[in-house]
């Protein structure tokens, strides 16, 4: 698959440089990072939580664990972990659990850990297993500029 349709149109009509980096299959964001021989915390991994109001996309480093209790105080909401129905409905050029951090691409509201903002270069998923997007930092902050920042993980 390498990269997601949805995504890499997104991308090429922001005008966002990107490289895709291929890794053995990882299922897990810092398995990922492991294998393509990255330093977890510049790898984002996206988590799809919903409640009543629709669905949040967060955005944290591999390296941390989501702290739903804090990002619940912050939002002021109520979210749970999205189905894998749900998840396979948003995400429908995606591998199951492959979910790409750019929501405005899948028109999903964003919500993003500060620690990511001051990484040089960030790497995310592509929309499979095999695959990362390569961005540099400003062109990640473009495309999360409507992304809410805040602290709601912590470090594993």
């Amino acid at each position: 698959m390498a990269i997601a349709m949805t995504l890499q149109k997104y991308l090429d009509d922001q005008g966002v440089a990107y490289e895709v980096v291929t890794h053995p299959p990882a299922m897990r964001m810092a398995s990922a990072a492991e294998a393509a021989h990255l330093p977890d915390g510049c790898v984002a991994k996206s988590i799809v939580l919903e409640d009543d109001g629709g669905y949040v996309l967060a955005v944290i480093p591999a390296s941390h664990r989501l702290q739903l209790g804090e990002l619940h105080r912050w939002l002021d909401r109520r979210l749970g972990l999205a189905s894998e129905d749900e998840v396979g409905t948003l995400f429908k050029d995606c591998e199951l659990g492959a979910v790409p951090p750019i929501g405005a691409a899948y028109g999903l509201e964003v919500v993003m850990e500060d620690d990511l903002a001051g990484q040089r270069d960030v790497y995310f998923e592509a929309g499979d297993h095999c695959s990362l997007i390569h961005v540099n930092a400003e062109d990640f902050r473009r495309l999360m500029a409507d992304a809410r920042r805040g602290r709601f993980s912590r470090p594993d």
